[in-house]
């Protein structure tokens, strides 16, 4: 199992101060069913059981094409809103005389493609990608230094690239959000429907087989209500995705998830974010925003599980939570993976940001703080999917130099990718290594954003915020 981390403002995808994409965290399917995925010299693709492909080209110049005439083999762009096709990426290669029938149907006279991400018409049925690394023949001519930077570059411009895609996605999903909660008290029904649609786009983003990446991105989904429901629907779905959760409970999940706080709408402004400095009267009117959740949910003729998530959310395994200061045992598994991944995003993303704790710190303070109060077993698959420097913690490496953690794989905590900062490698070079594969090179120790030198904390760009989104993931051995 593999983590990952994202871009500047980000949000659980991928990325390097809002325009390097750097690969992040990735959750095992427990349901997969053989499906790898690879990234090899700037190229992701998908490869199934069956051998088909779908890539991801590292900087393909891009035409357009009319819908007549697409083919199977066609690397497209979708130029739409994520919530305005039915595909689960915006970018990929036709597979099927089938999807092209629903491409024709989206109302498009023309599309990008990408020609060198393509196949050709003759080999789509047995076509065999060639993943070995590119270089040019412009590049073999140069020294090996000058071809070794080339690389670190085209390897950055293809994270730039799948980040911009999934900034926008996550983006869209935001919005998505923030509008179907705006619809909840003036037209409930219609707002459920709008949850249940984005919702139903989340999860098709995890039906991937294999593996599936959390990565940091740069969000512009607007209001932090949004962004945190988001977040903590992400972070939850990947965790139900890691302990095998069935397609209902999934669902259930997800839905759940994105409306826990949806009963804050009736809570005036201030009163929104629990603040130490509330008086007891500011706390008891805090707390009424899980009643009013659960009206509203009510109201938008949610299932009664979904209706527990909003309601139990808040309750804590030792009996301290609210509203009701149940027990582990009464409350729902959906609920405790909500509890989970709530807590943890306020962590990061408290409504003071001088509070914010990094991600190794905020699953620190979880298990040293907080363990006795949420589902132990749960906490123990949250901490292990996460890894002990989550994507976006900051670190010492044993050479003194700093560095950004973009990569964890669970069953070697110790040993994470990450983003080093190296005097000597310009930033549009910047090196990105599996300390798995650095014989003698490990992490020191794990540091808070202010304790960074100012120009390791400039060239790392750690995010002020953390969104989060999830892609398919590249094979743990093969790294990009």
């Amino acid at each position: 199992m593999i983590l990952v981390a994202w871009s500047r403002g980000w949000s659980m995808c991928c990325g390097l101060s809002g325009e390097v994409g750097v690969h992040h965290c990735t959750v095992r399917n427990a349901r997969s069913t053989g499906a790898r995925f690879k990234c090899r010299a700037g190229r992701a693709e998908e490869e199934t059981s069956g051998g088909d492909k779908t890539a991801a080209p590292v900087r393909s110049m891009t035409s357009t094409v009319p819908v007549e005439d697409l083919r199977v083999g066609m690397y497209i762009h979708l130029d739409l809103g994520w919530m305005q096709h039915p595909f689960a990426m915006s970018s990929f290669r036709i597979q099927s005389e089938e999807q092209i029938a629903i491409v024709r149907g989206l109302g498009l006279s023309r599309l990008r493609w990408d020609p060198e991400a393509s196949l050709p018409p003759d080999s789509v049925k047995d076509a065999e990608v060639d993943d070995d690394a590119v270089v040019t023949a412009a590049q073999a001519s140069l020294d090996p230094a000058a071809v070794q930077a080339e690389a670190r570059r085209a390897r950055l411009a293809a994270h730039r690239q799948q980040t911009a895609q999934l900034d926008r996605e996550c983006s869209e999903a935001g919005r998505a959000l923030r509008e179907a909660s705006r619809r909840a008290l003036q037209d409930p029904e219609a707002a459920r429907e709008d949850a249940q649609a984005l919702s139903r786009k989340l999860l098709d983003r995890l039906a991937v087989q294999g593996e599936v990446c959390i990565r940091l991105v740069n969000s512009q989904a607007g209001d932090r209500a949004s962004a945190h429901g988001l977040n903590v629907a992400v972070v939850s779905l990947l965790l139900g995705r890691s302990l095998g959760l069935d397609d209902d409970a999934m669902s259930t999940l997800g839905l759940g998830a994105m409306l826990h706080d949806i009963g804050k709408l009736e809570l005036p402004d201030r009163l929104r974010h629990l603040d130490e400095g509330f008086n007891t009267a500011q706390v008891n009117a805090y707390r009424e925003h899980v009643a009013h959740g659960v009206t509203i949910g009510r109201r938008m003729g949610l299932s009664t599980a979904v209706l527990a998530v909003i309601g139990q959310h808040h309750e804590l395994a030792d009996g301290s939570g609210f509203p009701l200061r149940l027990q582990a045992e009464p409350t729902t598994q959906a609920a405790r993976i909500v509890a989970i991944a709530d807590q943890y995003d306020k962590l990061c993303n408290p409504a003071v940001l001088t509070r914010a704790l990094t991600p190794h710190e905020a699953v620190s303070m979880l298990f040293t703080q907080h363990r006795q109060r949420l589902d132990a077993a749960l906490l123990g698959s949250f901490i292990r999917m996460m890894g002990v420097y989550p994507a976006g913690s900051v670190v010492q490496l044993t050479d003194d130099r700093y560095a950004m953690v973009v990569a964890v794989n669970s069953s070697r905590p110790l040993k994470p990718r990450v983003l080093v900062h190296d005097t000597g490698v310009p930033r549009d070079e910047a090196l990105l290594l599996d300390l798995e594969r650095e014989d003698g090179l490990g992490i020191r120790r794990s540091l808070s954003v202010a304790r960074l030198p100012d120009a390791a904390r400039a060239y790392l760009a750690p995010p002020a915020q953390l969104h989060y989104f999830f892609e398919p993931a590249p094979q743990e051995a093969e790294v990009c």
